[in-house]
């Protein structure tokens, strides 16, 4: 039977993110799964073979990179990056039956959630303390064990823990979504789509220019780089980790050829894969990025004067 860890309990988005891959086949529906406390957490049980797929967070619409995915996809074991799915962000501000508005004096979220709705609780709770929680679900949790007066979290929670909605849809910003992926194992990438986004982890030359030198492997084979993270190594200070996503497939040529670049160039080059794009990244008009060329026709010609062809 296949294990899924994720961050939970019940009533995380993430946990609705593993519905939603379960829903398109891409988890089983009989698998069995595990809650932990963090991203990092999961991964670490696909890492000793407790598991064998994690769902994480890799990015909210609102509040950028989830850190601890990032840090945890770059060190330990190499992990590999199968699948994506967004899911829309909105809060409930959910409460124990009987609490009155005036008597809310403290609201438990996640820090990203809480990001996200700063402005709402600046307007309607302009005096109730932030107490951060591992995870929303665990914040709704908290509020149902009289460990906090209110929580922000989806109404999934409040269901699950006999909550009652003070507020529905809350989010200061609209359309507000968090990436997740489905993280297995190294292994063959799932197939080219033409619609892909690979990723690596790169740490480049302490001397000048050197990112810029590593990015010339992309820009000179016009392959698109859609997202570009800095993260401290932890291992010395002042040194740098680069995660670096880009429009393409391992299998298309323009890809292969500049990840071949940069593993020339890099003094560290971390494969974290190829998968179907799917985020919102492809899902708004103009976003999509542009496809890696083809580099058939040159090949062919190559190939054309290894043969003793026509040169022209």
């Amino acid at each position: 039977m296949t294990t899924v860890a994720y961050l939970g309990p019940r009533g995380t988005f993430t946990e609705q993110a593993v519905l939603d891959f379960t829903a398109a086949g891409h988890i089983p529906a009989d698998a069995n799964l595990v809650t932990v406390t963090s991203p990092g957490a999961a991964l670490d049980l696909v890492r000793s073979g407790d598991a064998d797929l994690a769902c994480v967070a890799l990015e909210s619409s609102v509040d950028g990179p989830v850190t601890q995915t990032f840090d945890a996809l770059a060190t330990g074991e190499p992990l590999q990056i199968l699948r994506e799915h967004d899911v829309p962000v909105a809060f409930s501000i959910l409460i124990r039956p009987g609490t009155q508005l005036e008597d809310i004096r403290s609201i438990a979220t996640h820090p990203v959630a809480e990001a996200q709705i700063r402005g709402w609780l600046a307007e309607h709770l302009p005096e109730v303390g932030f107490v951060p929680a591992t995870s929303n679900g665990a914040a709704a949790a908290a509020v149902a064990a009289g460990e906090a007066d209110a929580a922000a979290a989806p109404a999934r929670a409040g269901v699950l823990n006999d909550l009652e909605p003070l507020a529905e849809q809350v989010a200061d910003i609209k359309d507000a979504r968090t990436r997740f992926v489905l993280v297995g194992r190294p292994q063959s990438p799932p197939a080219r789509t033409g619609h892909d986004r690979t990723c690596v982890v790169l740490r480049v030359p302490n001397q000048p220019a050197s990112l810029v030198m590593a990015l010339m492997e992309l820009a000179t084979r016009r392959v698109d780089m859609s997202r570009i993270e800095s993260r401290p190594t932890r291992e010395r200070a002042g040194t740098y980790d680069f995660h670096v996503e880009i429009v393409g497939h391992l299998e298309d040529a323009a890809v292969a050829e500049a990840l071949a670049g940069l593993h020339r160039y890099c003094d560290k080059v971390r494969y974290l894969g190829s998968w179907p794009q799917e985020g919102w990244i492809g899902g708004v008009s103009g976003l999509e990025g542009s496809v890696p060329p083809d580099y058939a026709s040159s090949r062919e010609w190559v190939r054309e004067l290894r043969r003793g062809g026509r040169n022209g």
